[in-house]
């Protein structure tokens, strides 16, 4: 070969590689981002929600269960108290317990609830002779009280 000759694709072949990585590199770097936002949605935070529905019609029944034992040893006269604890957290996450009265007395029961993620279980046996009220959260020891003469 002459001096200073050079094959006409040479400096091409080069720059073609480095194309070529780059190309391939953005699109696999997609892709990754992609799927770590799926992985999280599908595979983490659907099981999560479910296990916190879960443990939250637990904690309802659990309640309502106590609502109607402190009931079914209630005096005549004189009053009653029951304490109890609660989970702290339920999947890393604080949670807000409510007893609720419906349209009729027959209607009461038990909301435990965290952002859009609802239990609600009704408060068998008693709701039509008893109105029952009151609401708690996790924390803390927590406590039924029944009195003869009301609230």
């Amino acid at each position: 070969m002459k001096p200073g000759y050079r094959r006409k694709n040479h400096a091409e072949t080069g720059v073609s590689t480095l194309i070529e990585y780059v190309m391939i590199t953005t699109i696999m770097i997609i892709l990754f981002v992609v799927v770590l936002l799926e992985v999280n949605a599908n595979f983490m935070q659907g099981p999560a929600e479910t296990l916190q529905y879960n443990a939250f019609t637990d904690i309802g029944n659990g309640i309502s269960t106590r609502i109607v034992d402190v009931y079914a040893i209630a005096p005549t006269t004189g009053n009653i108290t029951s304490s109890f604890t609660l989970p702290d957290e339920v999947a890393g996450q604080d949670y807000f317990v409510d007893i609720y009265t419906g349209a009729t007395a027959a209607d009461q029961g038990v909301m435990v609830y965290h952002g859009n993620i609802i239990s609600n279980i009704s408060i068998a046996g008693i709701s039509s002779t008893r109105n029952v009220t009151g609401n708690t959260t996790g924390s803390g020891i927590d406590q039924i009280s029944y009195d003869s003469q009301g609230f």
